[in-house]
């Protein structure tokens, strides 16, 4: 029997937990990487939150709203929480969490300033790795801040691996493995290697704590009472919490060592050290720093209990050597007699094994390239897209966020200065988040963004469909959106306006889960129903004059325009934006044929199916064609915001991708589907017969004699299509070799200029990192390569495809004689994509840049990061350095490129 009849284990799992059978997702990878800095945290009367909660106050202050940790995992709600510490007796504190340079610090923005790879997971995260490296001289905290901060936006910024800290290989390879021998029985692994020439000894704290509910005088949240951690033997901590039963967390003894040191103390802030205040406990949230750094023996509880605790290990690593940590967490009723013995990695063993055989079938379903029965490691692709996908799943995060509470402040603590109710978020008293959700990344972004999260249910739809659905109905739900409809942003600013794609992974999600006559129509219709109310919201809010021209602010899109586009424009001047009328026209395209697909089963879905075929009609006649040429230049033939005052009407004649979201919405109306809709097919020829010059807006083709044919609704008519294509597909203009720019490379030499109001206002092509200030500065679209806005232009290009068939050809590249149709475009795109990942000829991958490690360190050889962004011209990644979630998109266009 073929592996792809199988029944896996790992499918078995998600389908136990899916029926509630077993709760194999309870634990997962789901603690945050950054907790310090975050708008939750922040109680400050200016919003500085980099600045009211830093990565030094981490060590002793408590969370409130969460918490972070090194490579760890918690359970779903985020009540009890492991991770690991390091100390190379160099460093000034305890490695407990990632370090990275705040906004105000970095001179492009935030940025983490660590070396830690996801290398796997499975869906339940029944077995998960990943790998941090050590150094084992002291850290470079002091020499990465200055030098960043010396630097100016024009120069790079100064990574880990600039610093001396990884010379001669001194490191520590710290590589973590979690693998569930059941449900409430999790087996922990943490090899440390030697990477240097010399014997190197090194402190690990396997550390285990509850996150602090008790201290803030929160009625709900104080209900469950005051949890304990309590020693009941060496090397054995039994775990009690009122909702989440009763643990055990066991280690093992180093070989030939006596049982590992075990600390204990309070998730607790230390008020005396940060604020001068007394402490309501003698033992605090720092007590194992000082206890292992200091020598302060007075700082851990010598009864053996508390809400955190830690086994300590001390030990020498012989040059180019390893040791092995084993630990143990159970349930109390699962708990094994002998936990360490023949069963531990014979469960460990047969997890991996299972998870090579889950993606083994996985590729042979046609996700990245692949070979037919040969082994998960055969191609360069199947490692990329593995890694990829355990980015993905190790981005979950447990995300707690009660906006109510947050802007009145708790019981217990000071109240909050009154400019913090106002300051932000405040329109948004009925979000209430705590749930596990899938972050853009856990360091740099740990928070949800709508338009990030739908980009990164597309590959999670092949993961685990479920989860998928799952996260794609939860910020539908009455405690994400708002009352209004409008869909929650991010963390920072609730009320900023993301593209509207949820609509769209919606329907992808829907259509990827399941053959015809097979599909999830429960999730679409549900779905549906609450985008009607966003998609009112943004027709009522984002359409100023009611013309089907709309203004959604800076849409995701950062620096991208002249000016910050989401704050109001000098002299009384409003900006009429390409992008939000295009992503508007995508929204109606994609819900129409939502509704054409509930109509097949419920006529009543017809009704509405004809308001989104008018509705996208008049979009598309407003953007081509409102007061004489709408949006469309027809000098330069490329889609522009244009700028308005009483009766000037002025084009923004900047190429960016601005202009190229016109082109996404293309929707192609199968007959089949018409011919199921009979009453929607009957009002949309009322329509073209009542509004002759707006039916131009739509596309007709005869597919012959056997079949009545079928419909494009495309903002572009053939002729537009093909001059903007001219510029997406030249090299001096978007086309990069790694994919399509989000800014004309025209403008390196020649800068953009507008001058209005006395100012000068210039953009110019900046390839890489940003050079402006714009929304911090940290994400750069002058330029660089972003894989969600190529996503969805291959999808496009595929479309039209579909409607134009291999009449439709454009010269790859431009000028350079070579005619291809556009379903070869979209492949030829999504090579150029892929081949960010793979190496060279030389072996170097371009996504890594000139770092030779990565190129001749047989450790750090096949390690790959999935950055928020790539150069426009060497394709080196930037911004966030994990941002898997819709970079793992890499692995759909995998398939494509074969």
């Amino acid at each position: 029997m073929p592996l792809s009849a199988i029944k896996l284990a790992e499918q078995q799992r998600l389908a136990e937990d899916a029926r509630r059978e077993k709760n194999w997702k309870r634990w997962g990878p789901y603690l945050s990487e950054r907790q310090w800095g975050t708008v939750r945290e922040d109680y400050s009367a200016n919003g500085e939150c980099w600045d009211y909660f830093t990565h030094e106050d981490a060590v002793s202050r408590a969370y409130r709203w969460g918490e972070d940790g090194l490579l760890g995992l918690c359970d779903r709600e985020g009540r009890l929480c492991f991770a690991w510490a390091f100390w190379n007796e160099q460093d000034p504190i305890l490695k407990e969490r990632l370090f990275g340079l705040s906004g105000p610090e970095g001179n492009h923005g935030e940025d983490a300033k660590e070396c830690y790879y996801y290398l796997d997971s499975t869906p339940t995260h029944s077995y998960a790795k990943a790998l941090y490296k050590y150094p084992q001289s002291a850290f470079p905290y002091d020499l990465l801040r200055s030098e960043n901060r010396r630097r100016g936006r024009e120069e790079p910024e100064y990574e880990i691996l600039d610093t001396p800290a990884f010379n001669d290989g001194r490191y520590f390879d710290a590589q973590v493995e979690y693998a569930k021998a059941g449900p409430e029985d999790v087996l922990i692994t943490l090899t440390v290697f030697n990477r240097g020439p010399d014997p190197a000894r090194i402190h690990v704290l396997p550390t285990l704590w509850f996150r602090n509910s008790w201290s803030w005088g929160n009625k709900i949240e104080s209900e469950d009472g005051r949890p304990s951690l309590h020693k009941i033997a060496e090397g054995c901590i039994d775990v009690r919490h009122a909702t989440l039963g009763s643990h055990v967390l066991q280690a093992e003894p180093l070989e030939d060592a006596a049982p590992p040191e075990m600390l204990f103390t309070e998730n607790e802030t230390n008020a005396a050290k940060l604020f001068g205040a007394q402490n309501r406990t003698p033992y605090v949230k720092d007590a194992f720093h000082r206890y292992v750094i200091s020598g302060d023996r007075d700082a851990v509880n010598p009864g053996g209990f508390g809400t955190k605790a830690a086994f300590h290990y001390a030990f020498e690593v012989p040059p180019s050597g390893q040791k092995r940590i084993r630990l143990r967490l159970s349930a109390t009723e699962a708990r094994p007699a002998t936990p360490f013995g023949r069963e531990f990695e014979s469960v460990l063993n047969r997890r991996i094994h299972e998870a090579d055989e889950f993606y083994t079938q996985l590729f042979a379903r046609g996700c990245g390239p692949h070979a037919a029965g040969k082994p998960l490691v055969g191609t360069p692709g199947q490692v990329i897209s593995r890694q990829a996908y355990a980015g993905l799943l190790w981005s979950k995060q447990f995300y707690h966020y009660d906006v109510q509470q947050w802007l009145t402040g708790d019981p217990a603590q000071p109240v909050p200065p009154p400019e913090h109710a106002v300051l932000r978020n405040a329109d948004w008293t009925n979000l209430y988040c705590r749930d596990v959700l899938s972050m853009p990344d856990k360091w740099e972004y740990p928070w949800f963004a709508a338009w990030d999260l739908a980009f990164h249910m597309i590959p999670m739809a092949r993961l685990d469909s479920g989860f998928a659905k799952d996260q794609l109905n939860l910020l539908l739900r009455e405690w994400y959106m708002n009352p209004n409809g409008q869909i929650p942003a991010y963390e920072w600013n609730f009320s900023d306006v993301n593209p509207p794609v949820h609509a769209w992974a919606c329907w992808r999600v829907y259509k990827m889960t399941g053959g015809r006559g097979e599909r999830d129509r429960a999730f679409l219709a549900r779905t549906f129903q609450k985008l009607l109310l966003n998609f009112t919201w943004w027709v009522n809010r984002k359409d100023p004059e009611g013309r089907n021209i709309f203004a959604g602010g800076f849409l995701g899109l950062d620096n991208i325009g002249v000016f910050d586009r989401s704050r109001p424009l000098p002299d009384g001047y409003v900006l009429s934006q390409a992008d939000g009328t295009a992503w508007m026209a995508f929204y109606c395209t994609t819900m129409l044929a939502m509704a054409l697909e509930l109509a097949r089963h419920d006529e009543v879905y017809e009704d509405i199916a004809s308001k989104f075929f008018e509705h996208f009609v008049g979009i598309a006649n407003a953007i081509n064609t409102l007061g004489g040429t709408g949006l469309w230049d027809e000098q330069d033939g490329f889609y522009y915001d244009r700028l308005l005052r009483g009766d000037e009407r002025s084009p923004v004649r900047l190429r960016s991708a601005v202009g190229l979201i016109p082109l996404f919405a293309a929707e192609f109306l199968e007959a089949d589907h018409l011919a199921h809709a009979k009453g929607f097919s009957k009002r949309m020829k009322w329509f073209m017969d009542k509004h002759p010059d707006l039916a131009k807006k739509i596309s007709y083709l005869a597919r012959g004699s056997a079949s009545p044919g079928g419909y494009l609704l495309a903002i572009p008519s053939r002729e537009r299509l093909e001059r903007v294509l001219s510029y997406v597909f030249d090299e001096k203009e978007f086309l990069s070799p790694y994919g399509i720019r989000s800014l004309s490379r025209v403008y390196q030499e020649k800068p953009y200029t507008l001058q209005m109001s006395g100012n000068d206002y210039r953009v110019h092509y900046v390839p890489g990192d940003s050079d402006s200030g714009l929304f911090g500065g940290n994400s750069n679209w002058r330029g660089p390569i972003w894989f969600p806005l190529n996503y969805l232009l291959i999808e496009s290009l595929e479309r039209y495809h579909h409607f134009y068939g291999d009449s439709f050809k454009v010269e790859f590249p431009t000028g350079s004689g070579n005619w291809i149709t556009l379903r070869d475009a979209a492949r030829e795109l999504s090579a150029r994509l892929t081949r960010l990942f793979l190496p060279n000829t030389d072996g170097r991958r371009p996504c890594n840049g000139l770092e030779p490690r990565y190129v001749q360190d047989p450790h750090w050889h096949d390690l790959v990061l999935f950055h928020e962004y790539f150069h426009g011209e060497t394709g080196k990644g930037l911004g966030a350095s994990h941002q898997t979630g819709w970079t793992t998109l890499v692995t759909e266009l995998f398939d494509n490129a074969r």
